[in-house]
């Protein structure tokens, strides 16, 4: 840091970060919240990065919006590309901002197509130190991959895992080989209910964060206050 305060060191920080966000009806009482959080998020990233004298020199965000193919496909998955800030601030502001609580059917819905959509994302490979982040925002179980009733949705992504082991395998669950992620720079935290599949994620992936939410309650400020300090303090 020089006496003016600007970043001078030559270290280049590449900072990704995937949403994904629960929109189904039973999220209407929250949703507010997550959307507030997420529009202020790289505000409150970017000055605790300036605090601690360092300085993002890549933040691109991605927001992956799910409701239930089991219920109803067409509006079941709503995704952004890695949008870079500050350039594309407004795609992402104006993307968030008409997401709403709609839907869903039954109890589970679609998450973890969604966290597989997220693993899979285009991540930033090169810069010096990167941080790959996935933050999932649910109130709800999730249905088993491999699910008949969602696989047969004529919007059904390719390439899902069929299975939650080809999952773990894509996270880099035990020895697997089939990673697709830097475990380097992987986060995963989870605002999500007690209860399977994030339970099970939380207590067997490696570098993963849980925060029990329950329907009804927004998003605390100390938890994305711990979103952003893993990431400010790991890079």
């Amino acid at each position: 840091m020089t006496s003016n305060g600007q970043y001078q060191g030559s270290l280049q920080y590449a900072v990704d970060i995937v949403m994904c966000i629960d929109v189904t009806g039973s999220m209407h009482p929250v949703l507010g919240n997550v959307k507030k959080s997420a529009l202020v998020f790289r505000d409150r990233l970017e000055s605790v990065m300036h605090e601690k004298g360092k300085e993002i020199s890549q933040l691109r965000l991605k927001v992956i919006a799910f409701r239930d193919f089991a219920d109803y496909a067409d509006d079941a998955i709503e995704q952004t590309d890695f949008l870079v800030f500050p350039e594309q601030a407004a795609v992402f502001d104006d993307f968030v901002g008409r997401l709403e609580a709609d839907g869903g059917g039954d109890a589970p819905e679609s998450g973890l197509e969604a966290l597989a959509l997220a693993i899979n994302a285009d991540w930033e490979r090169g810069l010096d130190r990167r941080r790959h982040v996935i933050v999932m925002f649910t109130d709800a179980p999730a249905h088993p991959l491999g699910s008949p009733a969602s696989t047969a949705a004529h919007t059904y992504p390719p390439n899902i895992p069929r299975s939650m082991d080809e999952l773990s395998a894509q996270w880099g669950y035990g020895r697997s080989q089939t990673a697709v992620m830097d475990n380097a720079a992987k986060r995963l935290v989870l605002f999500a209910p007690d209860i399977s599949p994030w339970t099970e994620i939380s207590e067997e992936w490696s570098l993963a964060m849980h925060f029990p939410s329950k329907a009804g309650h927004g998003l605390e400020e100390f938890e994305m206050d711990e979103i952003i300090n893993t990431i400010a303090y790991s890079l």
